[in-house]
């Protein structure tokens, strides 16, 4: 029986990164910049309003040079108000000494301005304001290259694409960036029991669950997926089904494929296509699985059991890191935590126990707590009810079969659940 770790490490050193793409910058969120994104201009490109108020000279103010925002000086006499500056203005003002302009937001300061006296600071006067701070030469404004430089390095290299990050790329004044694109996942399941959820099931047959359940969790690891649906066919025609989805993925996805009565047939056709390997990893639920390299391309594929929670498990535990490696993500698992269990549960022995959870957190100190869901034993593990109502996964090592409530587990935080 093959270890986690090891079947981690055997999937992993397998995965496909797709060659970088360029995209549209509004595409890019959560994508890993694929080239470094230089600064040509200034940010900003002039000075400008930090805050609505007035653009004064500081020294008519009260204010000097060093004097600094939060000095406490005596009030000044009124000055004329002689105009005002909208955002976005292109019609140049120039300030005479013991002037004052109205500015908002953004707009670009009058020449010899060097200070915005904020409106919460005056009077508000519209034909003459009178201050009640004084400003320091510089205090609420942004001056050109404040924010970037021209010749900066704006997003590096190897960075996911964030908020910032995209707004960078927008203020080097770039519509389109280069990234590493979502690997395309394709997911399938073989059953000859199997029918689709727009069909009723006769005798004998069952909903194709397991392919929604997984290409739902590679589409929330990052994956471009597309569900294929079920394949049953003859043997000609499902050689050339899967070959044609392997040609087009970077990840190739088989539920139903190991296990199952069926799932030799399959099988068979799968090693006619390139390596597969189908192994027991010590792990409960999804220990029967498979992996392959398919293809001249050597695509990875997986098999998987049809059972849906079985192919949950392995797409979370095993499958979730191969896409995040093909994102370049460096942070590849969920996040791990500690948690104090609520409750008594009983693992099998030799394989690392996946145990659906509800993860809460103490008000009073702050500690992790998390409570099993199922029976003690772990009974009913198949069952995909319980796992809706989870928000976590403990794990437990191979050597441990019994936790007691209060014991101190590792846990992995899946998605918050509201």
């Amino acid at each position: 029986m093959r270890s986690v770790e090891d079947q981690l490490a055997m999937v992993v050193d397998a995965a496909v990164k797709p060659e970088p793409v360029r995209v549209s910058i509004a595409d890019a969120l959560g994508l890993m910049c694929a080239e470094e994104v230089s600064a040509t201009k200034p940010l900003p490109g002039f000075s400008q309003a930090a805050v609505d108020g007035y653009a004064v000279r500081a020294v008519d103010v009260g204010g000097a040079v060093g004097l600094g925002a939060a000095s406490d000086q005596p009030r000044e006499a009124a000055l004329p108000v002689v105009g005002e500056v909208a955002a976005g203005s292109q019609k140049p003002l120039r300030l005479q000494p013991r002037q004052a302009v109205r500015v908002a937001t953004g707009a670009p300061l009058p020449t010899l301005a060097d200070a915005v006296l904020p409106l919460e600071w005056t009077d508000r006067g519209t034909k003459r304001v009178s201050p009640e701070r004084p400003v320091g030469s510089g205090d609420f404004v942004r001056r050109p290259g404040d924010d970037i430089q021209p010749g900066d390095v704006a997003v590096r290299q190897g960075a996911v694409l964030g908020p910032a990050q995209i707004g960078l790329v927008a203020a080097a004044g770039r519509d389109k960036v280069l990234v590493y694109p979502r690997p395309r996942v394709t997911v399938m399941s073989y059953g000859l029991e199997l029918v689709d959820v727009d069909r009723d099931p006769g005798l004998g047959q069952v909903f194709d669950v397991a392919s929604y359940v997984v290409a739902a969790a590679a589409e929330e690891a990052g994956a471009d997926v597309h569900r294929a649906g079920i394949i049953n066919a003859e043997p000609r025609q499902l050689r050339e089904v899967i070959a044609g989805h392997v040609a087009r993925s970077e990840l190739v996805i088989i539920c139903g494929a190991v296990g199952g009565s069926g799932a030799g047939a399959v099988q068979d056709i799968v090693r006619e296509l390139g390596e597969v390997d189908t192994t027991r990893v010590a792990m409960h639920p999804g220990s029967v699985q498979g992996f392959g390299l398919l293809g001249e391309e050597r695509i990875p594929t997986f098999l998987l059991p049809s059972n849906p929670v079985s192919a949950l498990i392995i797409a979370e535990t095993i499958i979730r890191p191969v896409i995040r490696t093909s994102l370049g993500k460096t942070s590849t698992a969920r996040r791990p935590v500690r948690a104090r269990s609520l409750r008594a549960i009983e693992s099998v022995g030799g394989r690392r126990g996946y145990i659906r959870a509800r993860l809460m957190r103490d008000a009073d100190t702050g500690d992790y707590l998390v409570e099993s869901l199922g029976k003690p034993s772990g009974g009913a593990a198949h069952l995909l009810a319980g796992f809706a109502e989870a928000n976590a996964m403990i794990c437990l090592p191979e050597g441990v079969t019994y936790v007691r409530p209060g014991d101190i587990v590792d846990v992995e935080f899946l998605q918050q659940r509201s």
